[in-house]
């Protein structure tokens, strides 16, 4: 299988990078392809002729996207629409990555597929149509929500309060609840998909789902971190854009492909968080102290 992987410089494409088992693949970051341009977008797939195009391209800053709408959709909208028109017109099935921001997050149940998004901010409404241009335009397509995506490279919210657990104490919001997705698991995932054709959306992130405050308690035990952890409200961190209170994800679709615990995804980053700090002085000056 030949496979394209855009927005290759992000968390999944390093980890799609990493673990998809495929003969070839080619990964491009964003400066070598902006799936903005249509043209360039057109050209690059007529060379390439992929079997599958895995597009993690995205536009992430959830509070600059408040301010900078055009930017949010342009990359959000615009971008997977290109890549839809392309792929379809060459008839090559697309794997388009969305997020559980299409979601409210009032409800008490986890959302499944086939719930009705409501997204609250522009990050989110940018990227509910981006999910709608790629499912209008593209007969053969993936739409994969997935939601607090983590990996020990990029910025994230793991590596972000590893790099402050030097402060005493950490302050983490406790009413915020989703399904923490460890990277390398989400690739995994979409390997699997990859060998079925049963188009459609699914929801792939951590089984399960927890709160920020609980999640970094498990982060610190398996890290063997004893700064203090002290839980705090949502309304004590105002941001730009608001967060959805509960979108923890789950599945109804068929064939049903879930991944690992969210515990077990936190194992295996400490794991590797551990042995890649052992080449730092502290493990945290290479880190982002802003989480997105």
């Amino acid at each position: 299988m030949k496979v394209v992987v855009v927005g290759a410089d992000g968390q999944l494409g390093h980890a799609l990078q990493q673990s998809l088992n495929v003969h070839d693949l080619s990964a491009y970051g964003k400066n070598a392809w902006d799936i903005t341009d249509r043209e360039l977008t057109r050209q690059k797939l007529e060379t390439a002729m992929p079997d599958v195009v895995i597009n993690a391209a995205a536009y992430t800053n959830v509070d600059q996207a408040e301010s900078d709408t055009d930017s949010a959709y342009r990359v959000n909208a615009d971008g997977p629409h290109n890549l839809a028109l392309a792929t379809d017109a060459l008839n090559i099935p697309l794997v388009h990555i969305s997020t559980d921001y299409v979601f409210d997050g009032t409800q008490t149940e986890p959302y499944h597929e086939y719930d009705r998004p409501n997204p609250r901010s522009i990050y989110g409404k940018s990227k509910l149509a981006g999910e709608e241009r790629v499912r209008t335009t593209a007969k053969r397509h993936f739409i994969i929500r997935t939601a607090w995506l983590y990996h020990t490279v990029g910025r994230n919210f793991p590596n972000t309060i590893c790099a402050l657990a030097h402060t005493s104490p950490v302050r983490v919001v406790n009413d915020q609840f989703g399904s923490p997705t460890y990277a390398p698991h989400l690739a995994n995932g979409i390997g699997q998909l990859l060998q079925t054709c049963a188009y459609g959306t699914y929801h792939l992130a951590g089984s399960g789902g927890t709160s920020w405050f609980d999640f970094t308690k498990e982060l610190f035990a398996q890290l063997q971190i004893r700064t203090p952890i002290t839980p705090v409200s949502t309304k004590e961190f105002p941001r730009p854009a608001p967060r959805p209170a509960s979108a923890i994800l789950t599945s109804l679709q068929n064939p049903c492909i879930l991944l690992p615990p969210w515990k077990q995804g936190v194992s295996e980053f400490a794991l590797h968080y551990s042995s890649s700090s052992q080449k730092t002085s502290m493990g945290y000056h290479d880190v982002s102290k802003r989480a997105t």
